[in-house]
Protein backbone atom coordinates (compact mmCIF):
# COMPACT_ATOMS: atom_id res chain seq x y z
CA UNK A 1 0.00 0.00 0.00
CA UNK A 2 1.50 3.31 -0.93
CA UNK A 3 3.00 5.96 1.76
CA UNK A 4 -0.43 7.70 2.63
CA UNK A 5 1.00 10.40 4.34
CA UNK A 6 2.26 10.85 0.57
CA UNK A 7 -1.62 10.29 -0.84
CA UNK A 8 -4.40 12.47 -1.50
CA UNK A 9 -6.09 11.77 1.58
CA UNK A 10 -3.59 14.28 3.00
CA UNK A 11 -2.93 16.89 -0.41
CA UNK A 12 -6.18 17.64 -1.31
CA UNK A 13 -9.35 19.58 0.81
CA UNK A 14 -12.43 17.18 0.88
CA UNK A 15 -15.37 18.85 0.15
CA UNK A 16 -17.85 17.67 2.65
CA UNK A 17 -21.04 15.97 1.05
CA UNK A 18 -19.46 18.14 -2.08
CA UNK A 19 -18.98 21.23 -2.83
CA UNK A 20 -22.89 22.66 -2.19
CA UNK A 21 -24.58 25.37 -1.17
CA UNK A 22 -28.15 27.20 -1.03
CA UNK A 23 -28.62 26.20 -4.82
CA UNK A 24 -26.73 23.11 -4.81
CA UNK A 25 -27.83 20.60 -2.79
CA UNK A 26 -25.73 18.19 -0.23
CA UNK A 27 -24.90 14.86 -1.64
CA UNK A 28 -26.45 15.74 -5.58
CA UNK A 29 -24.81 15.07 -8.77
CA UNK A 30 -24.40 18.96 -9.05
CA UNK A 31 -22.29 19.50 -5.61
CA UNK A 32 -19.93 16.63 -7.01
CA UNK A 33 -19.37 18.33 -10.23
CA UNK A 34 -18.58 21.43 -8.55
CA UNK A 35 -16.04 19.97 -6.32
CA UNK A 36 -14.69 18.95 -9.34
CA UNK A 37 -14.46 21.94 -11.44
CA UNK A 38 -12.47 23.30 -7.92
CA UNK A 39 -10.27 20.31 -7.50
CA UNK A 40 -11.59 19.02 -4.12
CA UNK A 41 -12.13 15.72 -3.08
CA UNK A 42 -15.13 14.59 -2.49
CA UNK A 43 -16.80 13.28 0.69
CA UNK A 44 -19.92 11.27 0.55
CA UNK A 45 -22.54 8.84 2.44
CA UNK A 46 -23.98 6.01 1.68
CA UNK A 47 -26.48 3.34 2.80
CA UNK A 48 -29.24 1.17 1.55
CA UNK A 49 -32.83 1.15 0.15
CA UNK A 50 -35.33 -1.16 0.77
CA UNK A 51 -34.27 -3.29 -2.71
CA UNK A 52 -30.66 -2.99 -1.88
CA UNK A 53 -29.85 -0.34 -4.31
CA UNK A 54 -26.85 1.71 -2.75
CA UNK A 55 -27.74 5.27 -2.77
CA UNK A 56 -25.45 8.79 -1.69
CA UNK A 57 -27.44 10.34 1.01
CA UNK A 58 -26.70 11.25 4.82
CA UNK A 59 -29.92 11.05 6.74
CA UNK A 60 -32.29 8.14 7.76
CA UNK A 61 -35.83 10.64 7.37
CA UNK A 62 -36.55 12.29 4.04
CA UNK A 63 -38.04 15.19 5.04
CA UNK A 64 -34.67 17.64 5.46
CA UNK A 65 -33.72 17.18 2.31
CA UNK A 66 -36.84 16.16 0.21
CA UNK A 67 -39.84 17.64 2.15
CA UNK A 68 -41.13 14.28 2.12
CA UNK A 69 -42.29 12.05 5.49
CA UNK A 70 -40.32 8.44 5.39
CA UNK A 71 -37.35 7.30 5.70
CA UNK A 72 -35.04 6.54 3.11
CA UNK A 73 -34.51 2.90 3.97
CA UNK A 74 -38.27 2.07 3.13
CA UNK A 75 -37.48 3.87 -1.11
CA UNK A 76 -37.03 1.44 -3.64
CA UNK A 77 -34.96 2.96 -7.07
CA UNK A 78 -37.66 3.68 -8.59
CA UNK A 79 -38.52 6.33 -6.35
CA UNK A 80 -35.44 8.57 -6.74
CA UNK A 81 -36.59 10.68 -9.42
CA UNK A 82 -40.26 11.39 -7.87
CA UNK A 83 -37.91 12.77 -4.70
CA UNK A 84 -36.17 16.12 -5.09
CA UNK A 85 -33.64 17.35 -3.14
CA UNK A 86 -34.38 21.21 -1.70
CA UNK A 87 -36.40 21.99 -4.37
CA UNK A 88 -34.31 21.71 -6.83
CA UNK A 89 -33.99 19.53 -10.44
CA UNK A 90 -31.63 17.26 -8.00
CA UNK A 91 -32.56 13.85 -7.12
CA UNK A 92 -31.27 11.42 -4.60
CA UNK A 93 -28.68 9.59 -6.57
CA UNK A 94 -27.74 6.07 -6.64
CA UNK A 95 -23.79 5.48 -5.91
CA UNK A 96 -23.80 3.84 -9.67
CA UNK A 97 -24.29 7.38 -10.88
CA UNK A 98 -22.37 9.10 -8.51
CA UNK A 99 -19.02 6.29 -9.69
CA UNK A 100 -20.14 7.09 -13.37
CA UNK A 101 -20.37 10.79 -13.04
CA UNK A 102 -17.24 11.04 -10.85
CA UNK A 103 -15.09 8.43 -13.19
CA UNK A 104 -12.03 8.83 -11.59
CA UNK A 105 -11.31 12.78 -11.87
CA UNK A 106 -11.44 13.30 -7.99
CA UNK A 107 -10.85 10.90 -5.15
CA UNK A 108 -13.81 10.24 -3.06
CA UNK A 109 -14.26 10.04 0.42
CA UNK A 110 -17.22 7.04 1.45
CA UNK A 111 -19.06 7.40 4.48
CA UNK A 112 -20.62 3.69 5.57
CA UNK A 113 -23.88 4.95 7.11
CA UNK A 114 -24.36 1.33 8.90
CA UNK A 115 -25.63 0.80 12.61
CA UNK A 116 -27.70 -2.19 11.50
CA UNK A 117 -26.24 -5.83 10.78
CA UNK A 118 -22.87 -5.34 9.29
CA UNK A 119 -22.49 -7.09 5.74
CA UNK A 120 -25.05 -6.69 2.52
CA UNK A 121 -23.86 -2.17 2.43
CA UNK A 122 -20.18 -3.12 2.62
CA UNK A 123 -20.30 -5.90 0.00
CA UNK A 124 -22.30 -3.83 -2.31
CA UNK A 125 -20.13 -1.33 -2.15
CA UNK A 126 -16.95 -3.34 -2.27
CA UNK A 127 -18.74 -4.92 -5.86
CA UNK A 128 -20.00 -1.23 -7.45
CA UNK A 129 -15.69 -0.06 -6.82
CA UNK A 130 -14.39 -3.66 -7.88
CA UNK A 131 -14.02 -2.08 -11.66
CA UNK A 132 -13.67 1.64 -10.82
CA UNK A 133 -11.16 3.48 -11.94
CA UNK A 134 -10.26 6.10 -9.99
CA UNK A 135 -8.77 7.04 -6.13
CA UNK A 136 -11.44 6.29 -2.98
CA UNK A 137 -11.12 5.52 0.62
CA UNK A 138 -13.88 4.59 3.16
CA UNK A 139 -14.81 5.70 6.95
CA UNK A 140 -17.28 4.73 9.27
CA UNK A 141 -18.03 5.57 12.59
CA UNK A 142 -19.13 1.23 13.00
CA UNK A 143 -16.09 0.31 13.61
CA UNK A 144 -17.26 -3.20 12.70
CA UNK A 145 -18.07 -2.27 9.59
CA UNK A 146 -14.30 -0.96 8.68
CA UNK A 147 -13.87 -4.64 10.08
CA UNK A 148 -15.53 -6.18 7.03
CA UNK A 149 -13.98 -4.22 4.51
CA UNK A 150 -10.73 -5.19 6.55
CA UNK A 151 -11.46 -8.87 6.10
CA UNK A 152 -13.05 -8.66 2.45
CA UNK A 153 -11.29 -6.12 1.16
CA UNK A 154 -7.75 -4.87 2.57
CA UNK A 155 -6.36 -3.09 0.09
CA UNK A 156 -9.42 -0.27 0.51
CA UNK A 157 -8.08 2.28 2.59
CA UNK A 158 -10.48 2.93 5.81
CA UNK A 159 -10.54 5.48 8.21
CA UNK A 160 -12.28 5.69 11.57
CA UNK A 161 -14.73 8.54 12.66
CA UNK A 162 -15.08 9.59 15.96
CA UNK A 163 -15.76 13.07 17.42
CA UNK A 164 -17.69 13.99 20.95
CA UNK A 165 -21.04 12.57 20.05
CA UNK A 166 -23.34 14.94 21.50
CA UNK A 167 -26.91 14.72 20.64
CA UNK A 168 -26.08 11.57 19.58
CA UNK A 169 -28.66 8.41 20.70
CA UNK A 170 -26.54 6.05 21.89
CA UNK A 171 -25.60 4.48 25.75
CA UNK A 172 -22.89 6.12 27.23
CA UNK A 173 -20.68 3.34 27.54
CA UNK A 174 -20.64 3.02 23.50
CA UNK A 175 -20.38 7.02 22.99
CA UNK A 176 -16.96 6.45 25.57
CA UNK A 177 -15.45 3.98 23.67
CA UNK A 178 -16.08 4.86 20.72
CA UNK A 179 -14.84 8.81 21.51
CA UNK A 180 -11.50 7.12 22.92
CA UNK A 181 -11.17 5.15 19.96
CA UNK A 182 -11.42 1.75 21.58
CA UNK A 183 -12.15 -0.75 18.78
CA UNK A 184 -9.40 0.39 16.43
CA UNK A 185 -6.41 -2.17 17.72
CA UNK A 186 -8.54 -4.85 18.02
CA UNK A 187 -11.57 -4.22 15.27
CA UNK A 188 -11.31 -1.42 12.30
CA UNK A 189 -7.84 -1.32 12.63
CA UNK A 190 -7.67 1.65 10.11
CA UNK A 191 -5.17 3.31 7.53
CA UNK A 192 -5.98 6.95 8.59
CA UNK A 193 -8.59 8.60 11.68
CA UNK A 194 -11.33 10.89 10.80
CA UNK A 195 -12.03 13.26 14.21
CA UNK A 196 -14.35 16.02 15.22
CA UNK A 197 -12.24 19.31 15.09
CA UNK A 198 -14.18 20.72 18.00
CA UNK A 199 -12.45 17.47 20.21
CA UNK A 200 -8.92 18.29 18.64
CA UNK A 201 -6.66 17.91 20.11
CA UNK A 202 -6.66 14.99 22.31
CA UNK A 203 -4.98 12.42 24.00
CA UNK A 204 -6.68 9.83 22.03
CA UNK A 205 -5.85 10.48 18.53
CA UNK A 206 -1.90 11.35 19.91
CA UNK A 207 -1.55 7.45 20.60
CA UNK A 208 -2.21 7.14 16.78
CA UNK A 209 0.96 9.41 14.93
CA UNK A 210 1.85 6.96 12.45
CA UNK A 211 -1.48 7.25 10.29
CA UNK A 212 -3.01 10.80 9.25
CA UNK A 213 -5.63 12.62 10.97
CA UNK A 214 -8.65 14.04 9.05
CA UNK A 215 -10.58 16.61 11.20
CA UNK A 216 -14.49 17.42 10.40
CA UNK A 217 -16.20 19.53 9.51
CA UNK A 218 -15.04 22.59 9.60
CA UNK A 219 -17.26 25.75 8.24
CA UNK A 220 -14.99 29.16 7.85
CA UNK A 221 -11.54 29.97 7.52
CA UNK A 222 -11.17 30.60 11.56
CA UNK A 223 -12.32 27.13 12.34
CA UNK A 224 -9.45 26.03 9.82
CA UNK A 225 -6.70 28.05 11.61
CA UNK A 226 -7.34 27.00 14.41
CA UNK A 227 -7.39 23.25 14.14
CA UNK A 228 -4.27 23.14 10.91
CA UNK A 229 -1.92 22.61 13.30
CA UNK A 230 -2.94 19.37 14.74
CA UNK A 231 -3.96 17.55 11.64
CA UNK A 232 -3.50 16.34 8.17
CA UNK A 233 -6.16 17.47 5.95
CA UNK A 234 -9.64 19.16 6.38
CA UNK A 235 -13.56 17.78 5.33
CA UNK A 236 -14.95 21.16 5.10
CA UNK A 237 -18.47 23.15 3.60
CA UNK A 238 -19.49 26.44 3.74
CA UNK A 239 -16.19 27.81 2.71
CA UNK A 240 -13.74 27.66 0.24
CA UNK A 241 -10.03 26.66 1.46
CA UNK A 242 -6.35 27.28 -0.74
CA UNK A 243 -5.68 24.85 -2.33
Amino acid sequence: MEDIFKSWLVEMPIAHRGLHDKNTPENSLAAFSKAIEKGFAIELDVQLLADETVVVFHDNSLSRMTGNDGYIKFLNKNDLKVLKLKGTKEHIPTFEEVLKLVDGRTPLLIEIKNTQKVGKLEQKVIDLLKNYNGEFAVQSFNPFSLQYFKNHAPNILRGQLSGSFKGEKLAWFKKILLKRLSFNKNVSQPNFISYEYTALPNRYVKKYKDIPLLAWTLRSKEEYLKVVKYCDNIIFENFVPEI
